[in-house]
């Protein structure tokens, strides 16, 4: 089931006119998040953060914004059912709910890791990286392509061979007992997951950097892991590269850090 223009539909069609700019260019913008608790209010839910981008996506593109209170209330009908929620929104202000489960191997990809696969290629660019919109392919295509080859996640990189982001999180390394991730200005998605992880390494005074992942700095990790608000750290176990295949340590005791974020918001239930 899923809510479309203020209508529960339970069929797994959506009707959409020919000429509407969502079907023809991928004119939308959405955002997903994990439901924690069952609660849109939970802290790690992050419910107005979610909101806030979508906003500020709308306000930027000179769309129209949806009835936010009616958002709302859709997305709890939707929250019995699933644990991770879509919602998308068109140039016009329509709003489009939809619900999916949470992997069945999270916990075991979360605890041994996965396989990874560099995205060299210019194919796989994303298009206007700093928004969450309805146009994916780049993403999309590198993520097949990395599942033909055999790999779980593929990586995304610039013009000069420097990685951004994988094609459904963001990414963190850690070395020496410090982390790093890529910066915004270098053309990724401002995660919500990345932010609220940043927010966190800065409250617990865990030095992490914001800079660029050259050859150089990626070479020398010891953890490289990706984030999103859905499976929140998944560390690799290899990366595949052109001519080598790099092994970060998945089990690396300093993952913990990241994790923390998580167990201490999840495990303390006060609400906003």
């Amino acid at each position: 089931m899923f809510w479309y223009d203020g209508k529960l539909i339970e069929t797994e069609t959506i009707s959409l006119k020919t000429t509407d700019p969502g079907l023809i260019y991928g004119a939308t913008v959405f955002t997903t998040l994990r439901v924690y608790k069952q609660s849109l209010d939970h802290r790690l839910t992050q419910w107005l953060t979610h909101c806030h981008r979508l906003e500020y996506s709308l306000k930027t593109f000179s769309w129209m914004v949806p009835n936010w209170q009616q958002l709302r209330q859709e997305a709890e009908t939707l929250i019995p059912h699933y644990p991770v929620l879509r919602i998308t929104i068109f140039p016009d202000g329509k709003e489009w709910i939809t619900g999916r489960f949470l992997p069945q191997d999270l916990e075991q990809i979360q605890q041994e890791g996965i396989r990874g696969w560099v995205a060299n290629n210019g194919l796989y660019e994303r298009s206007l990286a700093n928004y969450k919109t309805g146009n994916y392919l780049g993403a999309f295509l590198a993520l097949q392509q990395a599942q033909k080859l055999g790999f779980r996640e593929a990586i995304l990189v610039d013009n000069q061979g420097n990685w951004l982001e994988t094609s459904t999180g963001n990414l963190w390394g850690y070395k020496q007992g410090e982390w790093y991730t890529p910066p915004i200005e270098e053309g990724i998605l401002p995660g919500i997951g990345r932010s609220q992880l940043l927010s966190w390494l800065n409250q617990q005074k865990i030095p992490v950097h914001q800079t660029q992942w050259t050859p150089n700095l990626i070479e020398g990790l010891e953890v490289i892991a990706y984030s999103n608000s859905a499976v929140e750290i998944v560390p690799f176990a290899s990366i595949a590269m052109d001519s080598k295949t790099l092994y970060p340590n998945p089990f690396h005791p300093n993952l913990q850090q990241l994790r923390d974020y998580y167990q201490y918001n999840g495990d303390n239930d006060q609400e906003y």
